[in-house]
């Protein structure tokens, strides 16, 4: 081998170890330092994190090498590869994702120029390749030092997170700070994962609200996971741990489409699709004020332990989740008669909206229980705009074209018993249980409007209004009025409803429906 040849051989093998000193610099982010320090709070670092989320071995970083380019407030001293972003692609489960990972241990995660360039590439991959994508946040916001141009990084990621919704699935998970600015990116994303303990979201912090307003609040009321996933709604789970969250988001997935042109995802079923459970037959009181849990009547009718419920602990009056029917993947939305009698208040309406148009959005068949006694009365609720955020409903399951099947188990009462998912709304099917009641208003409120001067001039005041509700409630409080007019499809013992929903799903499988030509309708937001 002549000299020439070695000393090809040798710069060839010193290029080759600049690049393993580079990965090596890369892969320890801010430094050991940080790291330590990440760890000592209970938090894992971003490439840790990514790690435990993805199947092993698939993760491939996108521009890695990345520098930024500011020199205000010495910022010429701070530049780390990368730039505490950490942008890639992988596969959980089997199936293609692209995610990002904000990196705390480098400039405390704030959000830079290069972040924008980086995170606008991986989002116009993600929506091209039509993949969902997953966000893992921990970061102090928008970098102060780089002035407008962190702003700007921000806008084309919100940008970008618009053009993607309703497009490909997208899953923020907050593990760490997300103020000011930042919380609008997760906002504007399908789901919010939050963890209890290390994860917050505010517009504006503790100090920032005392100056202004004298109120004094610290970081986990004010922004935590148990304030946003049960006062604000803003986040839809609150995990335990940072490794609960990420198995959350593993989970999540499996229910979905990668995209908005694929089907709902399929798994081989192991539940007998004509089970039928008797005793859902007794499960609803035949006293029609008596609550009963709604879950239980989910848990028994869909697949053996796959209930994944959304919003668990806010508007506990609503219950919305996904769940599988011999095999495959379906939105549940259904009212709790154990929490304010399953009337829908503000939150309520917010909360079914919203998953009923996400449901719609990826394909996803919309199953409903209706037990509508109406909308929750008060000031405070009309004030609020009950008609407005009501009305939210109406037009999420009227626009709504994916298989709609409703079953009734109760009540159905008024423009409570319209939007949840009726025949008026064009669901396909809508089945009955046969204690079911569907009238304009309950019996006792009937008869007292129906029949107030006879009541008024009765010898007996109380015997005869218990003889016109039981007479009313003969006459109308029973599903086979609205049977006979064709505005529910049939009724069926409530042990039949596993069996009735599978055959009616497989029925509708290939539903094709179209909307009037338009550029987006105004939802009453």
């Amino acid at each position: 081998m002549d000299s020439q040849t070695n000393n090809n051989q040798d710069e060839l093998q010193a290029k080759i170890r600049q690049l393993q000193e580079m990965r090596k610099k890369l892969a320890e982010g801010g430094g050991e330092e940080r790291i330590k320090a990440q760890h000592e709070k209970g938090k894992q670092t971003a490439r840790e994190r990514i790690e435990k989320l993805v199947d092993p071995g698939t993760f491939q970083e996108v521009q890695p090498f990345m520098l930024h380019r500011h020199t205000d407030f010495g910022m010429e001293k701070s530049r780390f590869l990368g730039d505490g972003l950490i942008a890639g692609f992988a596969k959980i489960n089997g199936r293609r994702v692209c995610l990002y990972a904000q990196d705390f241990t480098v400039l405390g995660g704030s959000f830079s120029e290069v972040a924008g360039i980086k995170l606008a590439k991986l989002m116009d991959m993600a929506m091209q390749a039509g993949v969902p994508v997953i966000g893992l946040s921990d970061g102090g916001g928008a970098r102060i030092q780089e002035g407008v141009w962190s702003l700007w990084a921000f806008g084309e990621l919100f940008y970008r997170n618009t053009l993607a919704s309703g497009v490909i699935p997208q899953i923020s998970v907050e593990l760490g700070p997300c103020a000011g600015g930042a919380v609008y990116s997760p906002a504007i994303t399908d789901f919010i994962i939050m963890t209890k303990n290390t994860s917050n979201m505010f517009i504006t912090g503790p100090e920032v609200i005392k100056a202004v307003t004298g109120e004094e609040v610290d970081f986990e009321t004010l922004g935590g996971a148990g304030t946003h996933s049960s006062v604000s709604g803003v986040a839809h789970f609150a995990a335990e741990n940072e490794d609960h969250a990420l198995e959350l988001t593993r989970t999540l997935l499996s229910y979905l489409p990668s995209n908005n042109l694929e089907q709902p995802p399929v798994i081989p079923p192991t539940d007998d699709p004509f089970r039928m459970d008797k005793t859902l037959d007794a499960i609803v009181p035949v006293d029609p004020n008596e609550p009963y849990n709604m879950h239980e009547v989910i848990e028994k009718i869909f697949d053996q332990g796959s209930f994944f419920e959304v919003h668990a602990n806010f508007a506990r009056n609503a219950v919305v989740g996904f769940a599988r029917l011999h095999g495959q993947s379906v939105g549940v939305v259904g009212q709790q008669p154990a929490f304010l009698a399953g009337s829908i208040d503000i939150d309520a309406s917010d909360k079914i909206a919203r998953f009923v148009r996400f449901c719609d959005a990826f394909n996803l068949p919309i199953i409903t229980f209706s037990d509508s006694p109406g909308f929750l009365p008060g000031v405070a609720q009309e004030h609020g705009g009950i008609i407005r955020h009501g009305a939210k409903i109406v037009f999420a399951y009227s626009e709504a074209t994916v298989p709609k099947l409703t079953v009734i188990t109760r009540k159905g009462y008024g423009g409570a018993y319209i939007v949840m998912g009726s025949k008026h709304l064009r669901a396909d099917l809508v089945f009955a249980w046969p204690n079911a009641e569907i009238a304009v208003m309950g019996a006792e409120g009937a008869v007292n409007i129906l029949f107030r001067k006879e009541l008024k001039d009765a010898a007996d005041p109380k015997a005869e209004r218990a003889r016109l509700v039981a007479e009313y409630r003969a006459k109308f409080a029973n599903p086979y009025n609205a049977a006979a007019g064709g505005h529910i499809d049939d009724v069926i013992l409530p042990s039949e409803t596993r069996p009735r929903l599978i055959a009616a799903l497989e029925l509708l499988r290939d539903k094709q429906t179209r909307l009037p030509a338009k550029k987006h309708g105004n939802i009453p937001l």
